[in-house]
């Protein structure tokens, strides 16, 4: 009885040996964290950037904590993720709900016998009340504008006397008794006489001509 027990014992001693160890992290691997980098200052919505992997497997978490973090407390960021990252996005920190401050990053990677990595980033300083700086302006030359006096009004002075105006012509109505006649009427009588006795005297003279044709 006494030998089953010590037996019983000792089994339980080295399953509670066992797990203790799968509890407790292991050696630090590939995995890791790119950015934020430690000592870096971030504001805002801040992407967490780097690799999770191992070779078994099953998930990573994020997390972040004040510093000093004399207690251990962390606190969870976002989501647990079940797929390996590599150099990728791992997790996105949202810094505008913490007040300004140093902090710590962790990133966790758990394979499937319960053992898990932990990696480190520490020193960040979250400032999202911190001025943003302002670009110092450059002096850009500004353009001279050229005025051109205005040109002197010149007056010339005549050293003759000027001409006199013409008088404009008064049109004036014609008189009727000044207007030549448009038909003068014995002139145009004397003319048709004149030229009656030419054809009269022309006649004669072809009668004459056929007359005496006839008697030769």
């Amino acid at each position: 009885m006494k030998r089953a027990i010590v037996l019983g014992l000792v089994v339980l001693a080295v399953l509670g040996t066992t797990w203790v160890a799968s509890a407790q992290p292991v050696a630090q691997g590939p995995s890791r964290i790119n950015s934020p980098a430690e000592n870096g200052v971030v504001r805002g919505t801040v992407p967490i950037v780097g690799t999770a992997i191992d070779s078994d497997f099953w998930k990573y978490e994020t997390y972040f904590a004040p510093e000093p973090n004399p207690s251990g407390q962390w606190i969870f960021i976002g989501e647990v993720h079940e797929k390996q990252v590599v150099e990728g996005l791992l997790e996105t920190w949202h810094t505008d709900t913490i007040p300004d401050g140093k902090y710590s990053l962790r990133l966790r990677v758990v394979n499937r016998t319960g053992n898990y990595r932990d990696i480190e980033v520490r020193g960040i300083l979250v400032a999202n009340a911190a001025p943003t700086e302002t670009p110092t302006p450059t002096n850009t030359p500004q353009a001279t504008a050229t005025i051109t006096p205005a040109a002197t009004p010149t007056f010339i002075i005549p050293t003759s006397p000027l001409s006199q105006p013409t008088p404009t012509p008064t049109l004036a109505r014609p008189n009727r008794s000044t207007l030549p006649e448009v038909l003068d009427l014995n002139s145009w009588r004397r003319s048709l006489c004149l030229g009656a006795e030419w054809m009269a005297g022309m006649l004669i003279v072809i009668g004459l001509v056929f007359a005496l044709r006839r008697r030769f």
